[in-house]
């Protein structure tokens, strides 16, 4: 498994959370992949996947507030 590398975006805290937990973040993981926390809507979105989407057993359908990933955008390295 990869290891954390940096926060991409602003901390939760900076973003207005009061406690800095339990809130979405976006990861940089030393693969180049990027690793997310957020809610777990696979239950809830999976049936409404396009017909050219699908998901193994192992993926879950993870839901981020758009502010999380606005903020992101700036750090997200280009192509």
């Amino acid at each position: 498994m990869s290891q954390i590398i940096r926060r991409i975006g602003a901390s939760p805290r900076a973003r207005g959370s009061v406690s800095g937990a339990n809130c979405p973040d976006i990861f940089e993981l030393a693969d180049g992949n990027f690793a997310v926390i957020g809610t777990d809507a696979t239950d809830s979105l999976d049936p409404d996947l396009p017909s050219d989407a699908s998901r193994g057993d192992h993926e879950r359908i993870v839901v981020i507030t758009r502010e999380t990933l606005i903020r992101a955008k700036a750090d997200i390295p280009d192509l």
